[in-house]
């Protein structure tokens, strides 16, 4: 007896059943893109197989996907000669959607909605395209053999949580997808007609590199010594008859190889939505020929959105690479840094060896300069945008981008030519290290900036008193990604970058070495009651010093040059890498009422109680101020409660 057994759908995949069908019904034909691509995908991963191991082909690579309409049995079946599924990768890619990502779908299906951009066409980018089947089907049956197998499986759901696998028989390798169709209702497709057909694989499928081929019946004439004639020669009955005949409906034009001349917006466009299922239009293209010793084609696509799943670090990139139009591999990580992952498209290298594995790309000399060519092309194009698409650019990709700092030390100055940020002067406007640059007093030595969770914390953080008293701006920094970035970047166009929260601020003797290297008069006056602070805050801080950044605030929290920030600490923290910190320095305010008269009151009565509650408590303020949790609420509640009743 065949074996068969009956599962029930993991919880995100009903959830996700439920979201297509419920919420992605007005554009219903992109079921059948979703799965031509793949049945496409499928024959890929079957030909790069073949190039180490041709046996897998049995003799076969004749690669098709076929589309057959029964209108009197109400179906539609999907089938290619690709590589197929055994039993265990039915499971991994139909029975279960843990890769898939079904919480980030419901998630950007839902601002779509709220922002009134809710499209059909965005599913594939999520990779739960084959679920859209069950928007026009009532049952789903997946027949397929896996390439140098003896074994064929079937899976069949009617989407209503539940699915069976069970033996069957398959004559020949690949994958049928039978899709038995719900009764269509008033203005909606027929998918079993031959024109709907014809018309859903030329407006979503055409660049499909494989063909697309459908029995089609059509009038053709009967050969002339087969026509029935009278005496006179003229001929009795039909001289037509009806055939029918499989037509390849999609046109599998390779456009990268094509001159630009040749291909209008409309099919690169088309192309874009193809190879990336991003389907937004694309922001900017690259389309070249590069030609000399070697010769390769590169047809690259810059999105206008962000992925969902852009910062995930198990992502795939966009780029596929070819040789003389046979698919090689896609997600060629090789071809293109990692900060510019985002970018979509396809390379063709006619001199690369069709047997060529990751490894082997890592070493290939024709890849290395492939790889400098993209990025050289793609900083030039981003360089170039002009200033509306750019700022729509950045705001999407703006953090991956930043990484090329610290990635790419032979482009950091060409990737930080890009980069923007808000600043203390900007109102919200993006302005780049060029513009801060030029915009900088006459007596500012250095380019100052601040990191951080927000810009709101930024802008009202008591590091930037005695910068903004100067009238200097500040760029402000917030992505995670902005501690690498001023690390690989110590300095631009000749001005160091300073931290306003690290090292020295000595601005009043800002140019003059010989001042800032003695000791301002309030060290001295200080030094036992600075002592005193140290000594009872031992275990939380290294030093205390009079501050040079604070003007209205009473304390804060600074760290060496070398030293790390609050926000590379807590970054740390939060990613589970907690690393030995120094002792941050706590700087006091020695010009305001409330240090001075802590002054006081420790050289009349240093073991006063009081001394040591305000003590903890300028600690604690320089703690918030900075933005991190102070170690005893309850006991700062108390003590600002004291302190409040005191002086009503």
């Amino acid at each position: 007896m065949a074996e068969k057994n009956t599962y029930e759908f993991k919880t995100e995949v009903k959830q996700l059943l439920n979201l297509i069908v419920n919420s992605l019904y007005s554009n219903q034909e992109i079921f059948l893109r979703e799965l031509v691509s793949n049945a496409s995908d499928a024959i890929d991963k079957l030909n790069f197989k073949a190039q180490t191991d041709d046996s897998v082909l049995e003799g076969n690579d004749d690669f098709f996907i076929r589309i057959e309409g029964d209108k009197a049995g109400k179906k539609l079946v999907v089938s290619d000669n690709g590589i197929g599924m055994t039993r265990e990768e039915i499971e991994e890619n139909i029975g279960t959607i843990a890769k898939s990502g079904t919480s980030a779908f419901a998630e950007a299906l839902e601002k779509s909605k709220k922002e009134g951009s809710l499209s059909s066409e965005f599913i594939g980018q999520f990779g739960v395209g084959f679920y859209s089947a069950f928007m026009v089907a009532k049952k789903v049956t997946l027949v397929t053999k896996s390439a140098g197998s003896d074994e064929a499986w079937k899976w069949e759901s009617e989407g209503d949580g539940k699915y069976i696998i069970e033996k069957t028989e398959k004559e020949f390798r690949g994958t049928d997808v039978i899709v038995e169709l719900k009764e269509p209702e008033d203005g909606e497709n027929d998918y079993t007609d031959e024109y709907t057909l014809r018309r859903i694989i030329k407006k979503h499928s055409d660049f499909i590199r494989y063909p697309v081929v459908m029995k089609v019946e059509s009038n053709e004439p009967i050969p002339e010594d087969q026509i029935i004639k009278d005496a006179d020669g003229k001929p009795i009955g039909e001289t037509t008859r009806r055939v029918i005949k499989d037509e390849t409906l999609n046109s599998m034009k390779a456009i990268w190889t094509k001159n630009k001349s040749e291909v209008s917006d409309k099919e690169y466009e088309e192309f874009y939505r193809h190879i990336s299922h991003n389907w937004d239009s694309p922001l900017d293209r690259i389309h070249m020929k590069f030609e000399g010793t070697t010769e390769y084609s590169i047809l690259l696509f810059i999105p206008s959105k962000a992925p969902f799943d852009l910062f995930r670090e198990d992502r795939k990139n966009g780029l596929n690479l070819y040789c003389k139009k046979v698919f090689i591999m896609d997600d060629c990580k090789e071809l293109i840094p990692e900060y510019l992952g985002f970018v979509e498209g396809v390379v063709d290298a006619p001199d690369l060896n069709l047997n060529v594995s990751r490894e082997i790309l890592q070493q290939d000399r024709l890849v290395r300069n492939i790889r400098k060519n993209i990025v050289k092309k793609v900083l030039e194009l981003l360089k170039n945008m002009d200033f509306e698409k750019y700022e729509t650019f950045f705001k999407e990709f703006g953090p991956v981008l930043k990484a090329g700092v610290p990635m790419d030390p032979e482009n950091k100055d060409k990737v930080a030519d890009l980069l923007r940020y808000e600043t203390t002067d900007s109102d919200g406007k993006l302005v780049s290290f060029s513009e801060y640059v030029e915009n900088m007093k006459e007596d500012q030595k250095d380019i100052y900036y601040l990191t951080g969770e927000n810009i709101s914390s930024l802008k009202n953080s008591p590091y930037l008193e005695a910068l903004r008293e100067k009238g200097y701006e500040v760029l402000l920094m917030v992505d995670p990604v902005d501690e690498w970035v001023v690390q690989g970047l110590p300095e631009y166009s000749g001005k160091k970058l300073k931290s306003a929260e690290k090292g020295d601020l000595d601005l009043d003797n800002e140019g003059n070495e010989e001042n800032e290297k003695q000791d301002k008069p309030e060290e001295k006056d200080y030094k036992f009651f600075f002592d005193f602070i140290k000594k009872e805050l031992e275990d939380k801080i290294g030093t205390v010093k009079s501050s040079s950044r604070l003007r209205g605030s009473v304390s804060c929290l600074s760290s060496e040059d070398s030293g790390m920030s609050a926000y590379m600490e807590k970054i740390l923290k939060a990613s589970g890498q907690e690393m030995p910190v120094p002792k941050r320095i706590l700087e006091l305010n020695t010009e305001h009422e409330v240090v001075k008269n802590m002054k006081s009151l420790f050289e009349k009565d240093p073991g006063s109680q009081k001394l040591k509650d305000y003590i903890t408590l300028i600690y604690d303020l320089a703690v918030i101020g900075e933005g991190g949790k102070i170690e005893n609420p309850a006991l700062f509640s108390r003590l600002v409660g004291e302190l409040m009743l005191n002086s009503i």
